[in-house]
């Protein structure tokens, strides 16, 4: 199903980056579906960092988010997709050289450049000649798929003209003369992008668009709560764990009540036996829990909660309630994220912590062309052994050359959530 969109802006041309990020925080705790960070200073050094503070942003969240930004060459277009942004946003106003927008839909699909039209340049045909709106259609044949708009005045005419045109468009606009209801009514309309939405509730307010029939992203249980099996006191226990890290944060439990208010609110709300009344976590201590996923087990009594946690999750201070070890036996984790994870982690320590002795200081130690050296050297080494018979010499170099490249990744700052996250955003 295709949901209508709300897009929270964040203008951040002479703001400070903390509090940018503080927002654009909110905004994905929130219920924000994308977000739409902009600058449009047109000299470099303000562009790059613009750049640079979108990347620090995105370690922070998990929400799509579309750069507006000056663009002069297709290599503007580049830098913004670098930050790990699912869409560019070119003002059609600012763009001297026409042909870069041609040159960006062919790099990167239609599906990932939107253009900026004020409604003065959308309204400067008469829809009711035969080949519509001119500008439109040129725009159209570009392979431009969606378009933002902005200085929206709702009239029949308007709404005429949007409905007629041949490509979808997502609304900027304040909210303040225009309704929501009204503009996200539009069929062609495919969200709603505006700053209206800072420190306020949008969950609510996607519940009340659902019940204006308009079809956004909430939660909504696929299995009622009276097909659960619930304990003796009406109860079923939830099991809450990090929808990263995967650890075991927590144990709680939950009644209908509770269990409405969750899938209604976004955040994880409780009953409390020993209070015997609900409890939503995070209310006193600003450590919420927001909801990525409920999963029911097999036999429909035990819920797992995967959430993203604010802060520690138990009220000792320590980020889960499971940290008292009772039994242990010395095991190896196989698990490739850990492997990966912990090679890394000792692989940073090194940098930050020398040992005499040590290869990996050694490499530190002789800088990044030695490092370049030796991926080349392995990456070479992993291409004869793919032409030998037998895997065992190929797993081998192809386990040395991710050493090194991991060596590489520490040494110019980055981590394996660099990686992953680009490629989720690939997929």
């Amino acid at each position: 199903m295709e949901y209508k969109k709300i897009i929270p802006c964040i203008n951040a041309e002479g703001e400070v980056p903390g509090n940018v990020i503080k927002l654009a925080e909110q905004y994905s705790y929130g219920g924000a579906d994308e977000l739409l960070l902009y600058h449009y200073a047109k000299d470099e050094r303000s562009r790059e960092e613009f750049l640079s503070l979108v990347k620090k942003l995105a370690d922070k969240i998990d929400l799509p988010y579309i750069i507006g930004m000056y663009v002069k060459r297709l290599e503007d277009v580049k830098k913004a997709f670098y930050t790990g942004a699912s869409s560019v946003l070119i003002k059609y106003s600012a763009l001297d050289e026409k042909t870069v927008l041609k040159e960006a839909i062919d790099r990167f699909g239609s599906d990932k450049i939107i253009v900026e039209l004020d409604r003065k340049e959308c309204m400067d045909a008469d829809i009711s000649k035969s080949d519509g709106n001119a500008l439109l259609s040129s725009l159209k044949a570009a392979g431009v798929g969606k378009i933002l708009l902005k200085h929206v005045e709702l009239s029949p005419h308007t709404i005429e003209m949007l409905e007629a045109s041949p490509i979808e468009f997502i609304i900027r606009d304040s909210l303040v003369r225009n309704d929501i209801v009204c503009l996200m009514k539009i069929s062609k309309v495919t969200g709603i992008a505006t700053n209206f939405f800072e420190n306020k509730d949008i969950m609510k307010v996607k519940l009340a668009l659902k019940e204006n029939g308009i079809p956004v992203n909430t939660f909504e249980s696929k299995i009622p709560f009276s097909e659960f099996k619930l304990d003796a006191d009406g109860l079923l226990p939830v099991i809450v764990q990090d929808y990263k890290s995967e650890e075991v944060l927590m144990l709680a439990y939950m009644n209908e009540e509770a269990y409405n208010k969750t899938i209604a609110g976004g955040k994880m709300t409780y009953y409390s036996r020993s209070r015997q009344a609900l409890w939503l976590k995070g209310e006193t201590s600003g450590h919420y829990q927001y909801v990525k996923e409920l999963i029911i087990d097999c036999d429909k009594d035990t819920i797992l909660a995967k959430v993203q946690q604010i802060g520690p999750a138990c009220h000792t201070g320590n980020p889960s309630c499971f940290f008292t070890e009772l039994v242990k036996k010395e095991y190896h984790n196989y698990d490739p994220i850990h492997v990966f994870q912990e090679v890394y982690d000792r692989i940073a320590d090194r940098r930050k912590n020398p040992r005499e002795g040590s290869y990996t200081n050694y490499l530190f130690d002789k800088g990044i062309d030695k490092i370049l050296k030796k991926c080349g050297e392995e990456a070479t080494e992993i291409t004869i052994a793919a032409k030998n018979s037998g895997t065992e010499e190929l797993r081998y170099e192809i386990a040395d050359y991710l050493y090194h490249l991991m060596v590489l990744m520490a040494e110019r700052g980055l981590d394996w959530s660099d990686i992953t996250n680009e490629l989720a955003h690939r997929k």
